[in-house]
């Protein structure tokens, strides 16, 4: 028998892989398959230790695709205008936060959207602007480690070597150091910022010595400056007051989103979806679909009436991006936020312009999903959202040595709208049978060969956390808790045990003797 110290466990429904459903990347109607389960609640261990297995959720229904047989054929290379330059769409790459250096890409991005950040005031807990410069250790998930290469040539800038200066770096150089040998003094006259004091601004890194990610994220900004960024970390779940106060601008922000990014009209049902059906629940159409018509409700009562019911847990929004089973964990030696769901809000002149939807577990900042204004675009928000999750997880670092990485959800190799986050460097990805991380350098050759791979090239090795013991697996049925071997002795129907078994299969020994699978 299982024991929870000071919490609910985990209770889940599980739901073995039957068909074959559309995938969302390449639009194969049959292209996607994947077990899934409904969690009721769930611990943020529990959920750390699923996703190091290959999970994901989508607000509370957690899901595992079936790597072997789902589609990830190759795809068009090229992406709508509009989204080409969001570098965090779905999804999001495993990273390990040792990030001194970025690639030039990102790097380039990054120079030119950090300087709207600006210091929090002291009530901002989550988004500190101290720098962070020390580097995080290697961290749990065993082969994490970083990894740098020297691109092939065209492939990129060589990290190894100093970054190219402009000319008219150079030349403004070239004029310090001559006006230095006609004043020995070091008086530079007309080389004093706007006439401030020259204490006030500290002397810039040497040009070959790259900024730090933080150095740039946090960069100070005058106090007349144009524009004013903020940067909040609110829990969604259970909703916190400033949570609750701001979900009507953040779910305006999330409709024009899908509508210009996407196509997607969120409250216009399509011609090939409108039928007649019996408005009785004794009618199993009716039924089976109540749950979406009333979501279309509550949007209209939103878009048209400015209204948001309490019921809107039911809609779509609420569902996959509020709603979540991570239970609140506030320890002591954990982060001061706590562990669990939140919603990492950017106000630009106090209004919402983007949403990262975030969970912070044990050892990892997980990235759910990114929404912004398409007003915005132009500040490529993805990629800046991204850059700022990384820095969040190392600030977080700071305090729990323990909480080491920054995942980015599922890579698709074939896919170019998944495929940006293997520029993210060192990152890693994990072996769909063994379930070790391994560097992402060398799991590419292989991924350009086939659309499956098994990344550990240690032939003997096996999941270490394999189901050895099915019957040690927890059962929750009719109001008890009792180990599947007691239970199984009730059951009759010989699918029950196939299925508890694939179950136990999935996730692992060590979760299927805390987390309680309900048995109906």
């Amino acid at each position: 028998m299982a024991f929870w110290a000071g919490g609910s466990p985990s209770i889940v429904d599980y739901f073995p892989s039957e068909d074959f459903y559309r995938c969302g990347y390449c639009k194969n109607e049959s292209g996607s398959r994947s077990n899934g389960m409904w969690a009721h609640s769930m611990t943020v261990q529990d959920y750390q230790d699923l996703i190091d297995r290959g999970w994901r959720r989508s607000g509370k229904y957690v899901y595992k695709p079936v790597m072997n047989q789902t589609c990830y054929e190759p795809m068009d290379s090229t992406m709508d205008d509009a989204v080409a330059g969001d570098f965090a769409l779905i999804n999001k790459l495993d990273i390990q936060c040792d990030l001194k250096t970025l690639s030039d890409d990102v790097k380039e991005s990054l120079q030119s959207e950090g300087k709207n950040s600006k210091k929090e005031e002291p009530h901002e807990l989550l988004q500190s602007q101290d720098s962070i410069g020390e580097k995080l250790g290697s961290g749990e998930p065993s082969h994490s480690v970083k990894v740098h290469t020297v691109p092939k040539p065209g492939k990129g800038a060589d990290l190894s070597k100093p970054p190219c200066r402009k000319a008219k770096e150079i030349r403004k150089e070239r004029k310090r150091l001559k006006l230095m040998q006609q004043n020995p003094a070091g008086e530079l006259e007309g080389f004093q910022a706007q006439g401030h004091p020259p204490s006030l601004f500290p002397p810039k890194a040497k040009s070959n010595q790259p900024k730090s990610l933080e150095d740039l994220i946090f960069e100070s900004l005058p106090e007349n400056a144009s524009h004013k960024l903020e940067v909040r970390v609110v829990r969604s779940s259970p909703p916190s007051s400033q949570f609750k106060a701001t979900l009507l601008e953040s779910y305006q922000v999330y409709k024009r989103y899908q509508m210009v990014i996407h196509k997607n009209s969120p409250d216009t049902p399509t011609e090939s979806q409108v039928r007649l059906v019996p408005a009785s629940f004794e009618d199993p159409e009716f039924k089976s679909s109540f749950s979406q018509s009333f979501s279309l409700y509550v949007k209209y009562q939103v878009a048209i009436h400015q209204d948001l019911p309490d019921e809107c847990g039911k809609t779509e929004f609420t569902r996959f991006l509020c709603s979540s089973p991570l239970e609140a964990e506030t320890p002591p030696n954990g982060p001061d936020c706590g562990y669990g769901s939140f919603h990492q809000q950017y106000w630009l002149d106090g209004k919402i312009i983007a949403v990262g939807v975030i969970d912070i577990l044990p050892n990892c900042v997980s990235s759910v999903y990114l929404y912004y204004d398409p007003d915005y675009s132009f500040l490529s928000l993805g990629v800046y959202s991204a850059l700022r999750e990384i820095a969040f997880t190392r600030q977080l670092h700071e305090k729990t040595s323990q909480l080491s990485y920054y995942y980015m959800g599922f890579y698709i190799h074939s896919c170019p709208k998944m495929k940006y986050k293997g520029q993210y460097r060192p990152s890693d990805l994990l072996c769909p049978e063994t379930y070790v991380w391994v560097p992402i350098e060398q799991c590419l050759p292989s991924l350009e060969n086939s659309k499956y791979c098994r990344f550990n090239q240690d032939p003997e090795a096996v999941d270490e956390d394999r189901s050895t013991e099915p019957d040690r697996l927890q059962v929750f049925h009719k109001r008890a808790i009792m180990p599947y071997g007691v239970y199984k002795k009730q059951q009759k129907d010989p699918s029950e045990e196939a299925a508890v078994l694939q179950y136990a299969s999935l996730v692992g020994q060590k979760c299927s003797e805390r987390m309680l699978l309900f048995r109906n």
